[in-house]
């Protein structure tokens, strides 16, 4: 179950619509920057016995980096410049020093990450189905793979200290709520 305390901005679906090329380059750079994170995490030696499922997400979120780009050839698009992402940049920024706090902090921040895109995948499936239905189908077959992911991050920060997972869980969310709040101009994904 998703613990978000803001939805979606209402404005957020009408701009990810009508600026799908750009969606779909934005969403081929989160699926390169997932698979980077989740091998940046196996530098932590309290994940080291987790590297081998560091190492799956990884994987899985490459095959999705390479499933869309195939989609941006596929419809003449061309791959482009990364937009920045005021959001994931505040979540990233919250992150504390210190290696105890800070694999913590990574670990919560990645699974709001991944757990913000279940979401949004969900919602711009059913709203593509009727005017894009291949697209609105790929959508769908990713929710269930964020939703892991999601979910699988947070029980690897609570499995390292689970009352400290917790609160900043908590702090967290407060933050997620404040930056979802205030929007973004462009059309991105997050």
């Amino acid at each position: 179950m998703l613990l978000f305390r803001t939805p979606i901005p209402a404005d957020w679906l009408p701009k990810i619509l009508a600026h799908l090329p750009q969606v779909l380059v934005d969403h081929a750079h989160l699926e390169r920057k997932a698979a980077t994170s989740a091998l940046n995490l196996e530098k932590f030696r309290q994940l080291h016995s987790r590297v081998h499922e560091l190492n799956a997400i990884a994987i899985e979120e490459l095959q999705h980096f390479e499933l869309v780009l195939r989609l941006l050839q596929a419809r003449g698009i061309p791959f482009d410049e990364p937009r920045p992402s005021r959001w994931i940049r505040g979540l990233m920024r919250g992150i504390r020093p210190g290696v105890q706090g800070q694999v913590i902090d990574h670990l919560i921040v990645c699974a709001l990450i991944e757990g913000r895109s279940c979401e949004k995948f969900q919602v711009l499936a059913e709203a593509l189905e009727p005017i894009d239905p291949p697209l609105a189908q790929f959508y769908a077959r990713l929710v269930e793979s964020e939703g892991n992911h999601y979910a699988t991050y947070l029980i690897m920060a609570r499995h390292i200290d689970l009352q400290e997972t917790d609160r900043r869980l908590d702090w967290f969310l407060d933050l997620e709520a404040e930056l979802t709040q205030q929007g973004h101009p462009d059309p991105i994904l997050h």
